[in-house]
Protein backbone atom coordinates (compact mmCIF):
# COMPACT_ATOMS: atom_id res chain seq x y z
CA UNK A 1 0.00 0.00 0.00
CA UNK A 2 1.57 3.34 -0.83
CA UNK A 3 1.84 5.66 1.99
CA UNK A 4 0.75 9.31 1.88
CA UNK A 5 2.61 12.14 2.90
CA UNK A 6 3.14 12.20 6.54
CA UNK A 7 1.43 15.29 8.61
CA UNK A 8 1.76 15.60 12.41
CA UNK A 9 -2.11 16.24 13.32
CA UNK A 10 -1.32 19.44 15.03
CA UNK A 11 1.60 21.28 15.96
CA UNK A 12 3.61 20.81 18.77
CA UNK A 13 6.64 22.65 20.37
CA UNK A 14 9.50 23.04 23.16
CA UNK A 15 8.64 25.57 25.61
CA UNK A 16 11.54 24.66 28.26
CA UNK A 17 14.56 22.59 28.19
CA UNK A 18 17.14 21.25 30.99
CA UNK A 19 20.10 18.83 31.35
CA UNK A 20 22.09 17.39 34.45
CA UNK A 21 26.05 18.27 34.47
CA UNK A 22 27.28 15.18 32.18
CA UNK A 23 30.25 13.18 34.10
CA UNK A 24 31.10 10.65 36.40
CA UNK A 25 28.82 11.11 39.17
CA UNK A 26 29.17 8.59 41.63
CA UNK A 27 26.69 9.44 44.35
CA UNK A 28 23.95 10.22 42.67
CA UNK A 29 21.31 7.68 41.16
CA UNK A 30 19.38 7.55 37.47
CA UNK A 31 16.07 9.18 39.18
CA UNK A 32 17.82 12.32 40.89
CA UNK A 33 20.00 12.74 37.51
CA UNK A 34 16.75 13.20 35.85
CA UNK A 35 15.58 15.42 38.44
CA UNK A 36 18.09 17.35 38.14
CA UNK A 37 17.95 18.15 34.70
CA UNK A 38 13.98 18.88 35.56
CA UNK A 39 15.11 21.98 37.49
CA UNK A 40 17.05 23.26 34.81
CA UNK A 41 14.24 22.78 32.50
CA UNK A 42 11.94 24.28 34.49
CA UNK A 43 13.82 27.34 34.99
CA UNK A 44 13.81 27.57 31.51
CA UNK A 45 10.14 28.60 30.80
CA UNK A 46 10.07 31.94 30.84
CA UNK A 47 6.59 32.56 31.74
CA UNK A 48 6.68 29.43 34.23
CA UNK A 49 4.32 26.31 34.40
CA UNK A 50 2.04 24.53 36.56
CA UNK A 51 3.92 21.05 37.08
CA UNK A 52 0.81 19.28 37.68
CA UNK A 53 -0.43 20.35 34.32
CA UNK A 54 1.93 17.77 32.72
CA UNK A 55 -0.34 15.22 31.77
CA UNK A 56 2.19 12.18 31.11
CA UNK A 57 5.92 11.58 30.93
CA UNK A 58 8.25 9.73 28.52
CA UNK A 59 12.15 8.35 29.59
CA UNK A 60 14.39 6.96 27.58
CA UNK A 61 17.00 4.68 29.80
CA UNK A 62 18.75 2.20 28.57
CA UNK A 63 20.13 0.05 31.08
CA UNK A 64 19.15 1.22 34.29
CA UNK A 65 18.77 -2.93 34.94
CA UNK A 66 22.14 -3.39 34.44
CA UNK A 67 24.00 -0.29 35.85
CA UNK A 68 22.00 0.33 38.80
CA UNK A 69 19.87 -3.02 39.48
CA UNK A 70 17.00 -0.99 38.80
CA UNK A 71 13.38 -1.35 36.40
CA UNK A 72 10.13 1.36 36.04
CA UNK A 73 12.78 4.18 35.51
CA UNK A 74 9.38 6.13 34.14
CA UNK A 75 7.99 5.41 37.33
CA UNK A 76 10.37 6.45 39.94
CA UNK A 77 11.67 9.58 37.29
CA UNK A 78 7.76 10.71 38.07
CA UNK A 79 7.49 10.04 41.68
CA UNK A 80 10.83 12.01 42.44
CA UNK A 81 9.29 15.09 40.63
CA UNK A 82 5.98 15.16 41.91
CA UNK A 83 4.30 13.81 39.04
CA UNK A 84 2.67 10.43 40.37
CA UNK A 85 -0.29 9.48 39.12
CA UNK A 86 0.36 11.11 36.38
CA UNK A 87 1.02 7.72 33.32
CA UNK A 88 4.42 7.71 33.18
CA UNK A 89 6.38 5.50 30.28
CA UNK A 90 10.05 3.73 30.22
CA UNK A 91 11.37 3.56 26.59
CA UNK A 92 14.66 1.57 25.79
CA UNK A 93 15.63 1.54 22.23
CA UNK A 94 19.45 1.77 23.03
CA UNK A 95 21.63 5.22 22.45
CA UNK A 96 18.45 6.62 20.79
CA UNK A 97 15.93 6.09 23.85
CA UNK A 98 15.70 9.36 24.85
CA UNK A 99 14.97 10.88 21.06
CA UNK A 100 11.99 8.06 20.70
CA UNK A 101 10.38 9.03 23.69
CA UNK A 102 10.70 12.61 22.70
CA UNK A 103 8.85 11.14 19.13
CA UNK A 104 6.21 9.36 21.36
CA UNK A 105 5.67 12.42 23.33
CA UNK A 106 5.30 14.43 20.41
CA UNK A 107 2.88 11.79 18.65
CA UNK A 108 0.63 12.12 21.81
CA UNK A 109 0.16 15.25 21.64
CA UNK A 110 -0.04 15.90 17.66
CA UNK A 111 -2.73 12.98 18.06
CA UNK A 112 -4.58 15.20 20.60
CA UNK A 113 -4.84 12.52 23.52
CA UNK A 114 -2.66 15.17 25.81
CA UNK A 115 -1.52 19.36 25.77
CA UNK A 116 1.61 18.79 27.82
CA UNK A 117 4.07 15.70 28.17
CA UNK A 118 7.74 15.73 29.73
CA UNK A 119 10.00 13.73 27.73
CA UNK A 120 13.42 13.21 28.11
CA UNK A 121 16.18 10.57 29.52
CA UNK A 122 18.79 9.74 32.29
CA UNK A 123 21.05 7.01 32.31
CA UNK A 124 24.07 5.83 35.35
CA UNK A 125 26.41 3.94 33.34
CA UNK A 126 29.67 4.42 35.78
CA UNK A 127 28.86 2.40 38.66
CA UNK A 128 30.18 -1.09 37.12
CA UNK A 129 33.82 -1.53 36.21
CA UNK A 130 35.18 -0.15 32.68
CA UNK A 131 34.74 -4.60 31.21
CA UNK A 132 31.09 -5.06 32.75
CA UNK A 133 29.98 -1.89 31.22
CA UNK A 134 31.59 -2.43 28.11
CA UNK A 135 29.50 -6.22 27.86
CA UNK A 136 26.26 -4.20 29.37
CA UNK A 137 26.43 -1.95 25.81
CA UNK A 138 27.39 -5.17 23.68
CA UNK A 139 23.88 -6.13 24.56
CA UNK A 140 22.89 -3.24 21.76
CA UNK A 141 24.75 -5.24 19.70
CA UNK A 142 23.57 -8.64 17.83
CA UNK A 143 24.77 -10.67 20.53
CA UNK A 144 24.20 -13.83 18.25
CA UNK A 145 26.05 -13.28 15.41
CA UNK A 146 28.23 -10.27 16.65
CA UNK A 147 28.96 -10.46 20.18
CA UNK A 148 29.56 -14.30 20.29
CA UNK A 149 32.86 -13.47 17.69
CA UNK A 150 33.48 -10.87 19.99
CA UNK A 151 32.54 -7.24 18.57
CA UNK A 152 31.68 -4.99 21.34
CA UNK A 153 31.03 -1.24 19.96
CA UNK A 154 34.59 -0.03 19.01
CA UNK A 155 35.15 -2.99 17.05
CA UNK A 156 32.19 -2.46 15.47
CA UNK A 157 32.52 1.13 14.39
CA UNK A 158 36.28 0.03 13.74
CA UNK A 159 34.78 -2.26 11.08
CA UNK A 160 32.58 0.87 9.42
CA UNK A 161 36.04 3.54 10.01
CA UNK A 162 38.15 0.59 7.80
CA UNK A 163 35.52 0.12 5.27
CA UNK A 164 35.55 3.88 5.07
CA UNK A 165 38.93 4.27 4.64
CA UNK A 166 39.24 1.65 2.11
CA UNK A 167 36.62 2.73 -0.01
CA UNK A 168 36.95 6.28 0.22
CA UNK A 169 40.90 6.94 1.17
CA UNK A 170 39.87 8.55 4.53
CA UNK A 171 42.91 8.97 6.99
CA UNK A 172 42.89 8.11 10.57
CA UNK A 173 44.00 11.59 10.62
CA UNK A 174 40.42 13.29 8.84
CA UNK A 175 38.86 11.37 11.94
CA UNK A 176 40.91 12.94 14.62
CA UNK A 177 40.40 16.48 13.22
CA UNK A 178 36.68 15.48 14.13
CA UNK A 179 37.52 15.03 17.78
CA UNK A 180 39.78 18.40 17.80
CA UNK A 181 36.22 20.25 16.43
CA UNK A 182 34.22 18.80 19.29
CA UNK A 183 36.38 19.41 21.94
CA UNK A 184 36.81 22.82 20.65
CA UNK A 185 33.29 23.24 21.16
CA UNK A 186 32.68 20.91 24.25
CA UNK A 187 35.68 23.05 26.28
CA UNK A 188 33.31 26.12 26.44
CA UNK A 189 29.94 23.95 27.79
CA UNK A 190 30.26 24.17 31.60
CA UNK A 191 28.27 20.74 31.48
CA UNK A 192 30.02 18.90 29.25
CA UNK A 193 31.55 15.88 30.55
CA UNK A 194 34.98 17.11 29.10
CA UNK A 195 35.21 20.90 28.79
CA UNK A 196 38.90 20.75 27.35
CA UNK A 197 40.46 21.58 24.59
CA UNK A 198 42.81 18.92 22.62
CA UNK A 199 45.52 21.22 23.35
CA UNK A 200 44.69 21.59 26.69
CA UNK A 201 44.29 17.91 27.73
CA UNK A 202 47.97 17.83 25.65
CA UNK A 203 49.32 20.82 27.95
CA UNK A 204 47.77 18.79 30.98
CA UNK A 205 49.69 15.33 30.36
CA UNK A 206 52.71 17.14 29.66
CA UNK A 207 52.48 18.85 32.90
CA UNK A 208 51.85 15.78 34.53
CA UNK A 209 54.83 14.16 32.82
CA UNK A 210 56.81 16.82 34.31
CA UNK A 211 55.61 16.59 38.13
CA UNK A 212 56.85 12.94 38.09
CA UNK A 213 60.05 13.49 37.07
CA UNK A 214 60.05 11.75 33.62
CA UNK A 215 61.27 13.26 30.20
CA UNK A 216 58.34 16.12 28.95
CA UNK A 217 56.84 15.26 25.19
CA UNK A 218 57.45 18.18 23.41
CA UNK A 219 54.66 17.37 20.62
CA UNK A 220 54.20 20.50 18.20
CA UNK A 221 50.47 20.40 18.05
CA UNK A 222 47.39 18.43 18.72
CA UNK A 223 47.60 16.11 15.72
CA UNK A 224 51.23 15.26 16.70
CA UNK A 225 49.58 14.46 20.61
CA UNK A 226 46.82 12.35 18.77
CA UNK A 227 49.39 11.00 17.01
CA UNK A 228 51.45 9.35 20.04
CA UNK A 229 49.99 5.77 20.93
CA UNK A 230 51.78 6.63 24.76
CA UNK A 231 48.73 9.37 25.07
CA UNK A 232 46.38 8.26 22.88
CA UNK A 233 46.11 4.28 22.18
CA UNK A 234 44.43 1.97 20.16
CA UNK A 235 41.22 0.60 21.26
CA UNK A 236 39.78 -0.97 18.10
CA UNK A 237 42.22 -0.04 15.42
CA UNK A 238 41.84 2.54 14.02
CA UNK A 239 39.24 3.91 16.75
CA UNK A 240 41.82 5.25 19.31
CA UNK A 241 41.10 6.68 22.56
CA UNK A 242 40.43 10.15 21.24
CA UNK A 243 37.67 8.86 18.61
CA UNK A 244 36.22 7.48 21.73
CA UNK A 245 33.12 9.10 23.71
CA UNK A 246 33.31 8.72 26.82
CA UNK A 247 31.13 6.36 29.52
CA UNK A 248 28.51 9.19 30.81
CA UNK A 249 26.23 9.87 33.88
CA UNK A 250 23.45 12.54 33.14
CA UNK A 251 19.82 13.09 32.41
CA UNK A 252 18.00 15.54 29.90
CA UNK A 253 14.71 16.68 29.88
CA UNK A 254 11.89 18.73 27.80
CA UNK A 255 8.59 20.31 27.99
CA UNK A 256 6.31 19.94 25.21
CA UNK A 257 2.91 21.37 24.80
CA UNK A 258 0.72 21.30 21.85
CA UNK A 259 1.38 24.63 19.40
CA UNK A 260 -2.03 26.80 20.30
CA UNK A 261 -1.12 27.31 23.85
CA UNK A 262 2.94 27.30 23.40
CA UNK A 263 2.96 31.57 23.35
CA UNK A 264 1.22 31.18 26.98
CA UNK A 265 4.91 29.54 28.46
CA UNK A 266 7.48 31.37 26.46
CA UNK A 267 7.39 34.49 23.72
CA UNK A 268 10.29 32.31 21.96
CA UNK A 269 8.55 28.06 21.94
CA UNK A 270 10.61 26.12 19.52
CA UNK A 271 8.37 24.03 16.96
CA UNK A 272 9.14 20.62 16.53
CA UNK A 273 8.19 20.40 12.51
CA UNK A 274 9.52 17.21 11.51
CA UNK A 275 10.38 13.76 12.56
CA UNK A 276 11.69 10.65 11.18
CA UNK A 277 12.86 6.89 12.19
CA UNK A 278 13.65 4.08 11.37
CA UNK A 279 15.20 0.73 11.77
CA UNK A 280 18.07 -1.18 9.93
CA UNK A 281 19.59 -4.50 9.72
CA UNK A 282 22.62 -5.44 12.43
CA UNK A 283 26.36 -5.11 10.75
CA UNK A 284 26.77 -8.32 9.47
CA UNK A 285 23.43 -7.93 7.19
CA UNK A 286 23.89 -4.57 6.57
CA UNK A 287 24.95 -4.00 2.60
CA UNK A 288 27.03 -1.14 3.28
CA UNK A 289 29.43 -0.65 6.26
CA UNK A 290 29.89 2.91 4.86
CA UNK A 291 26.68 4.28 5.54
CA UNK A 292 23.84 3.96 8.46
CA UNK A 293 20.75 3.09 6.13
CA UNK A 294 18.08 3.64 8.67
CA UNK A 295 19.44 7.36 9.43
CA UNK A 296 19.33 8.01 5.27
CA UNK A 297 15.60 7.21 5.71
CA UNK A 298 14.51 8.84 9.09
CA UNK A 299 16.02 11.87 7.07
CA UNK A 300 14.23 11.80 4.27
CA UNK A 301 10.94 11.22 6.52
CA UNK A 302 11.71 14.47 8.56
CA UNK A 303 12.86 16.91 5.58
CA UNK A 304 9.34 15.55 3.52
CA UNK A 305 7.27 16.12 7.07
CA UNK A 306 8.70 19.62 7.58
CA UNK A 307 9.13 20.74 3.64
CA UNK A 308 12.80 21.56 4.33
CA UNK A 309 16.02 20.17 2.22
CA UNK A 310 19.62 19.80 3.61
CA UNK A 311 20.81 23.26 2.62
CA UNK A 312 18.08 24.53 4.88
CA UNK A 313 19.53 22.95 8.56
CA UNK A 314 21.63 25.77 9.85
CA UNK A 315 23.47 23.65 12.26
CA UNK A 316 22.73 20.14 13.46
CA UNK A 317 23.76 18.03 16.77
CA UNK A 318 24.57 14.30 15.23
CA UNK A 319 25.36 10.95 16.51
CA UNK A 320 28.96 11.15 17.14
CA UNK A 321 30.02 8.05 19.60
CA UNK A 322 33.12 7.01 17.66
CA UNK A 323 34.42 9.91 14.99
CA UNK A 324 33.63 8.03 12.01
CA UNK A 325 29.71 7.95 12.86
CA UNK A 326 30.07 11.60 12.43
CA UNK A 327 31.36 11.70 9.43
CA UNK A 328 28.98 9.31 8.18
CA UNK A 329 26.05 11.18 9.69
CA UNK A 330 26.66 14.27 7.75
CA UNK A 331 27.01 12.54 4.54
CA UNK A 332 23.61 10.45 5.49
CA UNK A 333 21.95 13.55 6.17
CA UNK A 334 22.90 14.87 2.78
CA UNK A 335 24.69 17.95 4.10
CA UNK A 336 28.31 16.54 2.19
CA UNK A 337 28.69 13.83 -0.05
CA UNK A 338 29.13 10.63 0.60
CA UNK A 339 33.40 9.79 0.92
CA UNK A 340 36.18 11.96 1.00
CA UNK A 341 33.81 15.05 1.45
CA UNK A 342 32.30 14.12 4.35
CA UNK A 343 36.00 12.86 5.69
CA UNK A 344 37.50 16.38 5.51
CA UNK A 345 35.00 18.78 6.45
CA UNK A 346 36.34 18.92 9.77
CA UNK A 347 39.43 19.38 9.04
CA UNK A 348 38.37 21.97 6.77
CA UNK A 349 36.47 24.06 8.75
CA UNK A 350 33.31 23.60 7.19
CA UNK A 351 31.65 21.98 10.25
CA UNK A 352 33.09 24.44 12.61
CA UNK A 353 31.16 26.25 15.03
CA UNK A 354 31.59 29.41 12.52
CA UNK A 355 31.32 27.14 9.56
CA UNK A 356 29.14 26.84 6.92
CA UNK A 357 27.32 23.96 8.61
CA UNK A 358 28.14 24.25 12.15
CA UNK A 359 28.05 20.21 13.74
CA UNK A 360 28.08 18.95 17.51
CA UNK A 361 28.35 22.72 18.54
CA UNK A 362 27.66 21.65 22.16
CA UNK A 363 30.61 19.42 22.15
CA UNK A 364 28.59 16.35 20.65
CA UNK A 365 28.88 12.86 22.38
CA UNK A 366 32.26 12.82 22.17
CA UNK A 367 33.11 15.61 24.07
CA UNK A 368 29.80 16.55 25.83
CA UNK A 369 29.59 12.71 27.16
CA UNK A 370 27.26 10.19 26.09
CA UNK A 371 24.68 8.65 28.71
CA UNK A 372 22.56 6.66 26.06
CA UNK A 373 19.69 6.93 27.54
CA UNK A 374 19.63 10.74 27.76
CA UNK A 375 21.99 11.71 24.92
CA UNK A 376 19.20 12.41 22.35
CA UNK A 377 17.30 14.41 24.58
CA UNK A 378 20.74 16.33 25.34
CA UNK A 379 20.88 17.05 21.98
CA UNK A 380 17.80 18.91 21.55
CA UNK A 381 18.77 20.96 24.73
CA UNK A 382 21.42 22.31 22.54
CA UNK A 383 19.50 23.20 20.15
CA UNK A 384 16.68 24.97 22.08
CA UNK A 385 19.59 26.77 23.33
CA UNK A 386 21.19 27.17 20.51
CA UNK A 387 17.62 28.62 18.26
CA UNK A 388 17.15 31.00 21.07
CA UNK A 389 20.29 32.66 21.62
CA UNK A 390 21.10 30.98 25.12
CA UNK A 391 24.28 29.35 24.47
CA UNK A 392 26.75 31.31 26.33
CA UNK A 393 30.04 30.92 24.57
CA UNK A 394 29.56 28.83 22.70
CA UNK A 395 26.51 30.35 20.35
CA UNK A 396 26.44 29.84 16.66
CA UNK A 397 26.66 33.91 15.52
CA UNK A 398 27.89 33.16 12.29
CA UNK A 399 24.47 32.13 11.17
CA UNK A 400 20.55 32.71 12.26
CA UNK A 401 19.24 29.48 13.25
CA UNK A 402 15.94 29.62 12.15
CA UNK A 403 15.88 25.84 11.58
CA UNK A 404 18.27 22.97 13.07
CA UNK A 405 18.31 19.35 13.31
CA UNK A 406 18.73 16.17 15.61
CA UNK A 407 20.41 13.19 14.33
CA UNK A 408 20.10 10.22 16.83
CA UNK A 409 21.78 6.64 16.45
CA UNK A 410 20.36 3.13 18.44
CA UNK A 411 23.43 1.00 18.65
CA UNK A 412 25.40 0.76 15.14
CA UNK A 413 22.40 2.06 13.33
CA UNK A 414 19.50 -0.53 14.20
CA UNK A 415 17.52 2.19 15.01
CA UNK A 416 17.48 5.83 13.80
CA UNK A 417 15.91 9.34 14.73
CA UNK A 418 15.93 12.44 12.95
CA UNK A 419 13.91 15.60 13.89
CA UNK A 420 14.01 18.99 12.94
CA UNK A 421 12.91 22.49 14.37
CA UNK A 422 11.89 25.82 13.63
CA UNK A 423 12.07 29.05 15.71
CA UNK A 424 9.19 31.51 14.26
Amino acid sequence: MAQGKRRLGRGVAIVGAGMSAFGTRPDITNRELFAEAFTDMKDSVDKGFEHQDIEALYVGNCGAEMWESQSVMGNLCADIIGLTPRPARKIEDACASSSVAVRDGLIAIASGLYDMVLVGGTEKMTSLPINWTTMALACGSDTTFEGSVGFTFPGLYAAMATAHMEAYGTTHDDLLRVAIKNHSNGALNPKAHFPMTIKQVMEMRAAKAEEKGGPVPTWSDEMEFLNDPRFNPVIAWPNTLFDCCPITDGAACLLLVAEEIAREFTDVPIYIIGTGQASGHNLHDRDTLTSIPAAKLAAEQAYEMAGVDPGDIKMAEVHDCFTIAEVMAIADLGFFKEGKEAAVAAGEGKTARDGQKPINVSGGLKCKGHPVGATGAAQMVEIFQQMRGEAGERQVTATDIDIALNHNIGAHGTTAVVQIYERR
